[in-house]
């Protein structure tokens, strides 16, 4: 990995980082098109890459600061972690098995729709 890579994949580590404590987004919004459009990684590379960095210790300490603050119900964590493994799972396998090109507009589309109702919403 040369100089200017490495220095690009801590710009887009610290905007995601910056992003998820900051509004709770980061892997699939920030990274996941960063690593495509300025590293040149397909949609695959980038979304298992993604998924990787936010494994526990990365978004740790932002949680800590969250719960601290009384605004995370652990219970709910729970259901929604256990949801999200068997989730992640499936979403994976069906991810790896398309082309990825389709994935790619997959993602597009939801993100298409995410800003559009997050836009107009009142």
């Amino acid at each position: 990995m040369d100089l200017g890579s490495a220095g690009l994949l801590v710009l887009i580590g610290l905007l995601a980082g910056i992003l998820s404590g900051f509004v709770g987004i980061g892997g699939g919004v920030v990274m996941v098109p960063a690593l495509i459009m300025l590293m040149g990684y397909s949609q695959h590379q980038a979304q298992g890459t993604s998924l990787a960095v936010l494994v526990l210790p990365v978004v740790g300490l932002a949680v800590w600061n969250y719960y601290k603050a009384g605004v995370i119900d652990p219970k709910v964590v729970v259901v929604i972690a256990l949801s999200f493994v068997v989730g992640g799972y499936f979403g994976s396998k069906w991810s790896l098995a398309l082309p990825t090109e389709t994935v790619k507009r997959v993602f597009g589309v939801v993100m298409l729709l995410l800003s559009l109702k997050l836009i107009l919403d009142r």
